[in-house]
């Protein structure tokens, strides 16, 4: 469900005149934000307060503080890469699309048609690959809430 939500999400912009939401950056941090916020509340109604074990390994016993502070950061830092890795890709197409999309316009106003060809060509190529993108990038944040997921379900402390 997640999957198809994104991947419409990523769709909408490659409508003329449509809106990304996944091209937001605060829509994609908010999506990562509580995917991560329900991974912990799982993990504590799991596996309660044995679940704060996963930020330490098997570590010689001075450096457990060093280990855990290293951990929590970048167990925090899940939220950011999931949104930034999804919200730079959609806004970064989508704005070359709407870049050489303007240029195709203004040769057409010109009346050079044959000058706008290349650009459209270009236009319609970067198009294709957006779409390959939209599929993509849903499927990388999918596979990454999965890992995520199956870190903590079969956590064993």
């Amino acid at each position: 469900m997640v999957f198809v939500f994104i991947l419409l999400s990523n769709l909408l912009g490659l409508i003329p005149f449509g809106f990304t939401p996944t091209a937001q950056i605060i829509i994609t941090f908010l999506i990562a934000f509580s995917f991560n916020l329900g991974f912990i509340f799982l993990g504590l109604i799991l596996h309660g307060y044995r679940f704060f074990l996963l930020f330490v390994h098997e570590a010689p016993l001075i450096l457990v503080p060093l280990i855990t502070v290293i951990e929590i950061l970048s167990y925090s830092l899940r939220t950011f890469s999931l949104s930034i890795r999804l919200f730079a890709n959609m806004m970064a197409g989508h704005t070359l699309l709407h870049i050489l999309g303007s240029f195709v316009l203004m040769f057409f106003k010109k009346s050079h048609v044959l000058l706008a060809l290349f650009p459209f060509a270009l236009v319609l190529a970067i198009f294709i690959l957006e779409l390959g993108i939209a599929f993509l990038q849903s499927y990388v944040f999918i596979v990454l809430l999965a890992i995520y997921l199956a870190e903590i379900l079969e956590f064993n402390h």
